[in-house]
């Protein structure tokens, strides 16, 4: 019987997708190699992901994996990290770090209030 990951979701997601699923997967490719596959993916995983990973392993939480082993998990994933060719024609995707208030007919309207989810831009009257 497989053993699931001992990580939070969002990482657990993320080594779904690059194919470790189990413990005893992680096991099999290591902390560091999970780690890089997750970046390798274009996903954009933490320190904190890559000291959960070797928690997982150790079978403790990831702020008592002693500062040492964090600082030689951190260069052997920069090494790694180091060799991934850049994305060819396509530009990486930003994170979004605010949403401002937007200007509805001339007065400010908090961008909480503005529904994006409903109606089709060519249902909406455009102005040249």
């Amino acid at each position: 019987m497989s053993t699931p990951l001992k990580v939070g979701p969002k990482a657990v997601a993320w080594l779904r997708q690059v194919g470790v699923r189990t413990h005893e997967d992680l096991v099999e490719v290591g902390a560091v190699a999970a780690y890089v596959k997750c970046k390798r993916a274009g996903f954009r995983p933490s320190l904190n992901m890559l000291y959960a990973l070797e928690g997982a392993l150790l079978g403790c939480h990831w702020q008592k994996v002693p500062e040492e082993r964090r600082a030689e998990l951190q260069a052997l994933a920069e090494a790694q990290i180091a060799n991934i060719p850049p994305p060819r024609g396509r530009v990486a995707a930003l994170t979004v770090s605010e949403v401002r208030d937007v200007v509805v007919d001339g007065e400010d309207v908090p961008a909480e209030a503005m529904d994006f989810t409903e109606g089709d831009d060519d249902s909406r009257e455009r102005e040249d």
